[in-house]
């Protein structure tokens, strides 16, 4: 059985070793198995007798857990499990945090160490009140075009004329006469004035991150944000390409809308409000945006392609969204995406973990040099993938001419191009085979 988040070997035991008691105990929790190579084979442990003994008086007066320490046997040579519970309350090695993150141990510290202790003890960054704000750092106006929003949406049962510390109260957002972080994410009249970093940035470049054309600044509360950013993406970033059908004018977006939306939405009600602003990248092959804070637990890059559960980092933000008809509350945001691109014939987008934050991507063309790069073409094969862009199709002789090598190495990496998707298989055969784009 190969090491995972759940299962790690060491050969010896080491008092080091702690912080991976630690980490399992802080995540879902797991084994330990000493005696045993990083290859899974017993190696055997001479000290054992005594490793029984201590151990479990290490994790409770070090660490304060208790963990199942049992001596097993394979083969005549014994070795120790170790079974690690998980625990609903931080545990920490001497003053330091670890949890589990696939199959390695992290340290936690700073942000991601003040999130994890809210999580632990039942509260998000978003339920705490804000202890500066009063009702007087509430937008009415933007109220009232949430209001507006959630009747539409039907997602919501309150007056026209409801006032704001009432609405308020029945959307959770204050909590003995204090006004929450969520609130003012959402309806603040000047969010910035408490947490500094809520900017969205926008950015157009050229052909690399250092060639930075343009950019625009947009500051607000939540709901400010996703109309301001969509507002300037259409008059100052977004290219429109027009098409006539007969004598009629038909303008196509550049990025399918429904794709864009949620992207935009996902980054806002789901980021570290305390990290990094969010950014939104546009290149001519690509429109990406990435935003502080990593997955949620329990939740991979895989699980994006499907319908998962719903962890929301904020979920008092993420539910008043979807009051208000913003989002859904069933884990879709990132399918919704992939569906838009798949519909408007769009490669698949990009959707990972990146730099300690979440990077969403479109691609306006599947055979781009990034995507081509990304599936392990080499150079002759990319410059083949541009030769069909303009001419169509390719032969064996004009692949070897193209590139100055031979039939075979010509006829080896033809194949693989079709084996990875990227060129059909020619109808022909002999001199008239013809390679075309899938």
């Amino acid at each position: 059985m190969p090491e995972s988040q759940n299962i790690e070997y060491k050969s010896t035991w080491r008092d080091e070793y702690l912080k991976w008691i630690c980490g399992f105990a802080n995540s879902n929790g797991g084994k330990l198995f000493i005696g045993i190579d990083d290859k899974g084979s017993v190696v055997g442990l001479e000290n054992h007798n005594n490793l029984l003994e201590q151990l479990p008086n290490k994790f409770r007066d070090i660490l304060g857990v208790y963990a199942e320490v049992n001596l097993k046997d394979e083969n005549g040579k014994e070795y120790l499990e170790i079974i690690v519970p998980r625990y609903e309350v931080p545990i920490s090695v001497r003053g330091k945090y670890y949890v589990r993150a696939g199959s390695t141990l992290q340290e936690l510290s700073g942000l991601a160490l003040n999130e994890f202790i809210l999580r632990k003890t039942g509260k998000t960054w978003d339920d705490i009140p804000e202890q500066r704000a009063t009702i007087d750092d509430i937008d009415g106006t933007i109220v009232q075009r949430f209001l507006k929003d959630a009747h539409k949406a039907k997602r919501i049962n309150v007056e026209d004329d409801i006032s704001v510390p009432k609405l308020l109260e029945k959307l959770r957002l204050i909590e003995n006469g204090r006004i929450k972080r969520a609130a003012i994410i959402l309806f603040g009249k000047d969010p910035g004035k408490f947490y500094s970093n809520l900017t969205v940035k926008i950015g157009k470049f050229g052909v690399s991150d250092a060639d930075l054309k343009f950019h625009e600044v947009i500051e607000g509360n939540l709901i400010q944000l996703k109309d301001g950013i969509i507002e300037n993406l259409n008059t100052k970033f977004f290219i429109r390409p027009i098409e006539f059908h007969g004598m009629q004018r038909v303008e196509r977006d550049e990025y399918p809308v429904a794709a864009v939306r949620e992207m935009i939405l996902n980054a806002l009600v789901h980021r570290n409000y305390m990290g990094a602003p969010t950014q939104i990248r546009l290149y001519d092959t690509n429109f990406g945006i990435w935003n502080d804070g990593s997955l949620p637990e329990g939740i991979t890059e895989e699980d994006l392609k499907i319908t998962h559960p719903s962890k929301p980092r904020n979920p008092l933000i993420a539910d008043v969204c979807f009051k208000a008809g913003y989002i859904d509350a069933w884990g879709r945001g990132t399918i919704k995406i992939i569906e838009a691109c798949k519909e408007n014939g769009f490669p698949e987008p990009v959707l990972k973990e990146e730099q300690g934050g979440f990077l969403s991507k479109i691609y306006k063309d599947r055979f781009s040099e990034d995507l081509l790069k990304k599936i392990g073409l080499n150079e002759r094969q990319m410059k083949a993938v541009e030769y069909v862009k303009q001419n169509i199709s390719i032969s064996n002789s004009d692949y070897q001419e193209l590139n100055d090598i031979g039939k075979t190495t010509a006829t080896e990496e033809l194949a693989l191009l079709v084996v990875l998707g990227v060129f059909n298989a020619p109808t022909a055969k002999g001199r008239g085979a013809k390679y075309s784009l899938v």
